[in-house]
């Protein structure tokens, strides 16, 4: 049988041999979840503090987002976009409230939401904006991560995302984060500047934090120059910093919003993308859509993990546990040399080890933890993510705490 039980090794052996070795995962075998934990093959209990890379804010197995998948994959799953169905209306009617757009663009992963944000961002610089055809110009951000689709990663400043993969798209001027002069001088270079893409927070660079005040003076030149303000707020979304989104921290309305990941709750493939109706409305039948996207088990899966948000106040609970996260591992950062600096927002956050990014210290760090019941995971070699699920409370926070204390204290 398929699903016979088997052991670490067996599982982690299967996927070498079978599987694309697209992924480097830390070596430990996972069969099962509840809230913040997760347990392995042999039964050992860990605190998860990645959350699917901020997919599972609500915790795993969520009961309420479980029931709804399994009363609606009892009714009915798909019917494609060939027919309505008695969901999909409901769904975006709810989500546009929820999030404050005339209109919602129903995907299914982050890397096709951010596709479908650059497709729609340079078709309205064509048809409402007069930009000459196949001359838009979209600027990003260097060191971004919006996925890694042949568009996407033609604007990537990762050479293993890069290599080998091209030739590459053009339409992309790239320009650094967190400085408003090179934005500044990017939009006058050009009038054929259709966008500004940016993630409020840059996650897999390592949880970089811009300077306050920058997202609210970027939309402000967006404004200026006539373009439109795209957050990517895959990862950042849906409560995992402390607000709704990123962008509410500095009042910021985006042109075009990008959501994903905790969407769903972790639960099912759920991406959207959200503009006001002068924007949405240049995407006409047959210009863009997807099989998957808007099923009607999506849409009932999204509307209950966005119910649990809200019911729950995850957002508030993530504001006061980043703030203490931040405030408990400073302390301890002040006694030790091994962490340079924490930095985060809510329940995303990074520390910085002292040592260089082609080092194996925070990999080794993270298989400690992973020793002392606690998975989290190092990007860009020296840097480990910390982004518990936000049903996390503050005694289960403090243990956590008390973990990454440990581990790096007998490091």
């Amino acid at each position: 049988m398929v699903l016979d039980k088997i052991s670490s090794e067996q599982a982690i052996n299967l996927e070498d041999k079978y599987g694309a070795h697209n992924y480097h995962p830390l070596p430990v075998v996972l069969n099962r979840g509840e809230g913040v934990y997760v347990w392995d093959v042999d039964g050992k209990q860990y605190y998860d503090f990645l959350s699917a890379y901020s997919a599972v804010n609500q915790g795993h197995c969520h009961p309420r987002i479980i029931k709804a998948l399994q009363d609606q994959a009892s009714t009915l799953t798909l019917t494609s976009r060939a027919f309505y169905n008695d969901v999909l209306g409901k769904y975006e009617e709810y989500v546009t409230k929820y999030f404050g757009f005339d209109k919602v663009l129903p995907m299914n992963t982050g890397a096709e939401a951010v596709e479908t944000a650059i497709k729609l961002c340079r078709k309205y610089a064509y048809e409402k904006k007069g930009i000459a055809e196949n001359k838009a110009e979209i600027i990003v951000c260097e060191n971004n991560f919006h996925g890694r689709t042949t568009t996407i990663i033609s604007f990537s400043n990762d050479e293993d995302a890069r290599k080998n993969f091209g030739p590459f798209t053009a339409g992309f001027i790239k320009i650094e984060y967190n400085n408003l002069e090179t934005l500044e001088k990017a939009l006058k270079s050009s009038n054929s500047i259709a966008g500004f893409l940016v993630e409020p927070i840059q996650g897999e660079a390592g949880v970089y934090v811009p300077s306050e005040g920058y997202l609210a003076k970027a939309k402000a030149l967006c404004e200026k120059y006539d373009i439109l303000f795209i957050a990517d707020e895959v990862q950042t979304g849906v409560a995992r910093t402390g607000q709704l989104l990123a962008v509410d921290h500095e009042n910021v309305k985006p042109d075009i919003l990008i959501l994903g990941k905790a969407l769903s709750g972790g639960v099912y493939p759920v991406s959207a993308v959200f503009a006001n109706d002068d924007i949405m409305n240049v995407i006409k039948p047959g210009q863009h859509g997807s099989t998957f996207g808007g099923n009607p088990l999506a849409c009932a899966v999204a509307i209950a993990a966005l119910e649990v948000v809200k019911d729950e106040n995850l957002a508030e609970n993530s504001e006061k546990l980043g703030n203490l996260f931040r405030s408990e591992l400073q302390k301890f950062i002040d006694t030790n040399d091994l962490i340079k600096l924490v930095r985060g927002k809510g329940l995303l956050n990074a520390i910085v080890i002292n040592d260089t990014e082609d080092s194996s210290t925070a990999w080794d760090i993270c298989l400690k933890l992973r020793d002392n019941g606690l998975l989290a995971k190092p990007t860009h070699g020296n840097i480990i993510r910390f982004a518990p699920p936000l049903v996390m409370n503050e005694e289960q926070l403090l243990d956590c705490i008390s973990i990454i204390k440990k581990t790096i204290t007998e490091f």
